[in-house]
């Protein structure tokens, strides 16, 4: 009988998150795109502030209408940072890493998002300080949510020593983000109206 109700709950469970996803897209679907650019701005100053001190560090690579990292990117690179970007692995249902001197090497991949395909420079995922991961919606309490592959859940399961920073436009928060036992919570939550840090702990 347990078994039952586990059973008839964990729909339920994917039916709140798919509701959540679409309702922060659409949130952000709204934004215009000087908005999009100014809020993208004002949370690369925010990180780039978190990030001070760090050598190594992963960020995502942004497609549109995502928090755009480019610009963070750049700077981290001028900074002397190693800048460490994932390529996802569908078969393995993983991500690998690549050092990024050169952000003028990415090319659309998988699921459109740009990765350095043919111009990979291995990293060490157990080099990484610091990982910055997009979220389609997240709560107050640092929960996140993705886009429902579980390949950045799966990845901080395995790693989980980086500080994990999320990042976010400010109206895809929601109320409350169911939490799976694989769900990683967010270090820091980074949209452009400000920091919140959770966990006790933060950059």
């Amino acid at each position: 009988m347990l078994y039952g109700v586990i059973h008839q709950k964990l729909p339920v469970m994917s039916q709140t998150k798919a509701a959540l996803r679409l309702r922060a897209k659409e949130a952000r679907f709204l934004l215009s795109p000087s908005q999009l650019a100014e809020y993208s701005s004002s949370i690369t100053e925010r990180l780039l502030d978190l990030l001070d001190g760090f050598e190594t560090v992963m960020v995502y690579a942004a497609k549109a209408p995502e928090v755009e990292t480019s610009n963070l990117i750049a700077a981290l690179n001028r900074r002397g940072v190693r800048v460490v970007v994932p390529i996802i692995e569908r078969e393995t249902c993983g991500l690998r890493l690549s050092y990024l001197p050169d952000p003028g090497v990415l090319v659309p991949s998988t699921f459109g998002v740009p990765e350095p395909i043919g111009r990979e420079l291995p990293a060490r995922p157990e080099d990484v300080e610091v990982v910055v991961l997009p979220m389609l919606a997240f709560d107050a309490e640092g929960n996140r949510l993705g886009y429902g592959a579980g390949y950045y859940d799966r990845f901080l399961c395995r790693y989980p020593h980086p500080k994990k920073i999320g990042i976010a436009y400010s109206c895809q928060q929601a109320e409350c983000i169911p939490a799976e036992e694989n769900d990683v919570k967010m270090d820091c939550i980074v949209t452009e109206k400000g920091i919140n840090r959770h966990n006790g702990s933060g950059p």
